[in-house]
């Protein structure tokens, strides 16, 4: 037997063992893609310094189906990235071995195990390597059930555009799913036609066939201009009759009597067995030179829209910083995300109306290093709240920016509205949420963000507010700005963002002719929010009214709630609170009540 089928035999024995003595685990999924991986590993195709996991120019590879963490684990072990006695702690409390992979495994890209999501990284990876003249291919793990996803295609559609033929997807087709049958089962033609129908190269192979395998790699390192695809016939639970082919064994571990079993059907192995991977390229970077320019700012007076002064921050960073590229999702027009291309064309990439793939790619870049700005409307942005979430696990420098918010945007009407943005942005772990209200803090808070480590969430609006702060005004994250209107001690505090805070100084002016004094806060730092201010000016005063252009559900005013917990703060609320429609700014801030109008009246009736 070759070395490659005891390779194979010993990952095999990894993943049986490691989930048994977890009790838990996804066994027969990682018996099926063995001889794949052992292949991609032992027969040199993949390039990788194991000593430095960081090398730029290390292979990349990304289980998407991140349940046969055992496997991929177990792999990494083998080939010397990590201690193999570790295997025995999988899924243990504390253990750097989880029940999928995650950043605390040294060798894992970007965490996995939401289906779906590991190709559209991939292609971020790939288009890195592509721009920055990179020599290290990219190499996607896929599950056949996982294929019905839809970001999958996304992934295909903008791999193809992009003419990456440096990533290369493994379709492992087992032929079961959790609960049964995949939509396609070994009728194998089905990907073939698809993966070919959207530009890749199908190779389609017997997954347990080592020299068919190795053949389709070496083919793969070949092809030119286009993405590879490796469809793979493969049977779950494969070298074990307890599991081979057999429905219902999906995440089910074996007992120990049966560990004994499958042990023994496998015959021995030599466990000294290694893997030595090949040395990846040296690569040398080289920083292209960055020219001083000045920061653009708006005067006092004018008015324009945060939207628009997004689109002039960007055109500031991207010659000032060589980290950052902008994404868009084919609405670059309208989030003046677009406006790049008058100075760097080639850091724009054009995402097309694919909102899962665009964060996914953006997440796959910022890994590789680069600092992306993803804009689309906010309202879209639902669409890729999974794709975001596994964003924040994966600790990735991304930005993401939503315009055309709230119920302000006007004509356009419900769909178009993004309304519950905030309540998505603030759940997301470590995520910082921004709203400015006008161009000179919008382009601060934008420079702000590029600046912190971490996932960014800036909240733009589409209709031309009035600038009302200097460029040499300080916007921090996590900061706030007051305004007074009257040196005597204030009465009412309110709390506002973004559109409303235009409406909120309104009404301050028409409050304080009534002899009514209020003192207005921008918290144009949404999260981390400025508890501190907000709690020294409520101390004397009625209660706090928060007016926000979003749903009362996990807004601004949810997140004071939060913030003054600890307080005898009483909160009021203006919110959208019915059913949006089309009509005028003006008109829908006053049908929702979150005018100035309804801001007075409501600091009155609190009287």
């Amino acid at each position: 037997m070759t070395k490659i089928h005891e390779i194979a035999k010993l990952l095999r024995i990894y993943s049986l063992v490691s989930t048994t003595k977890a009790g838990s685990g996804h066994t027969s999924s990682c018996l099926s893609a063995a001889d794949l991986m052992a292949s991609l590993f032992a027969q040199r195709h993949f390039h990788y310094d194991v000593a430095h996991p960081n090398n730029p120019n290390n292979d990349q590879l990304i289980f998407s189906k991140g349940h046969a963490a055992p496997l991929f684990y177990a792999l990494w072990a083998v080939a010397g990235g990590f201690p193999k006695d570790e295997l025995l702690t999988l899924r243990a409390f504390g253990s750097r071995v989880e029940g999928h992979p995650t950043l605390r495994f040294p060798h894992t890209v970007v965490p996995t195990g939401s289906l779906g999501i590991g190709l559209s990284v991939g292609v971020g990876l790939a288009l890195h390597a592509k721009q920055d003249n990179l020599s290290y291919r990219t190499y996607v793990l896929l599950g056949d059930s996982e294929m019905a996803e839809g970001i999958v295609w996304e992934a295909l559609q903008i791999a193809t555009h992009y003419k990456l033929d440096n990533i290369v997807g493994i379709v492992d087709a087992n032929r079961l799913g959790q609960r049964g049958e995949t939509l396609h089962g070994h009728d194998l033609v089905h990907f073939e036609e698809k993966a070919r129908a959207f530009g890749w190269f199908p190779l389609v192979i017997d997954g347990h066939n080592i020299d068919e395998i190795n053949a389709a790699y070496e083919t793969a390192e070949k092809i030119k201009e286009k993405p590879t695809m490796i469809i793979a016939k493969t049977f779950k639970g494969k070298g074990v009759s307890l599991l081979e082919d057999k429905n219902g064994k999906h995440g089910i571990p074996l007992t120990e009597n049966e560990l004994s079993h499958a042990l023994n059907e496998l015959g021995a192995v030599d466990e000294s067995l290694t893997i030595t991977l090949p040395q990846p390229e040296v690569y040398e970077k080289s920083e292209t030179q960055l020219t001083a320019i000045q920061k653009p700012a708006h005067v006092v007076g004018s008015a324009v829209a945060t939207r628009r002064a997004y689109g002039d921050a960007l055109t500031y960073m991207v010659q000032t910083n060589n980290a950052v590229v902008v994404l868009d999702a084919e609405v670059g027009n309208s989030t003046y995300a677009d406006e790049i291309k008058r100075v760097a064309p080639d850091k724009f990439l054009e995402m097309y109306i694919a909102e899962q793939n665009m964060v996914g790619v953006a997440t796959g870049l910022a890994k590789a290093g680069k600092t992306p700005f993803v804009s689309t409307f906010a309202a879209f942005l639902t669409r890729a709240a999974d794709q975001m979430r596994m964003a924040s696990y994966s600790g990735v420098n991304l930005k993401v920016v939503g315009s055309h918010a709230g119920v302000s945007i006007g004509q356009d009407g419900t769909s178009q509205m993004g309304l519950e943005d905030i309540a998505l942005m603030r759940a997301l772990f470590g995520s910082v949420v921004l709203y400015p209200a006008d161009g000179n803090a919008t382009i601060t808070l934008v420079e702000q963000m590029a600046a912190h480590q971490g996932l960014c969430y800036l909240r733009t609006t589409r209709s031309a507010t009035p600038v009302i702060y200097s460029p040499k005004d300080e916007f921090t994250i996590g900061g706030s700005k007051v305004h007074t209107a009257s040196k005597l001690p204030h009465t009412h505090v309110i709390v506002a963002a973004g559109i409303t805070l235009h409406e909120a100084l309104k009404a301050q002016q028409v409050l304080l002719q009534a002899g009514v004094v209020t003192v207005v806060v921008d918290v144009y730092s949404i999260k981390p929010l400025d508890v501190d201010t907000l709690y020294k000016l409520t101390q004397h005063s009625e209660p706090l009214l928060v007016v926000e252009d979003h749903y009362p559900e996990g807004g601004i005013a949810e997140a004071v709630r939060s913030g003054l917990a600890d307080t005898k703060t009483s909160i009021r609320s203006l919110a959208v609170r019915k059913m949006p429609q089309s009509g005028t700014p003006t008109e829908l801030l006053r049908y929702m009540e979150i005018d100035s109008e309804a801001i007075v009246k409501k600091i009155k009736d609190l009287k």
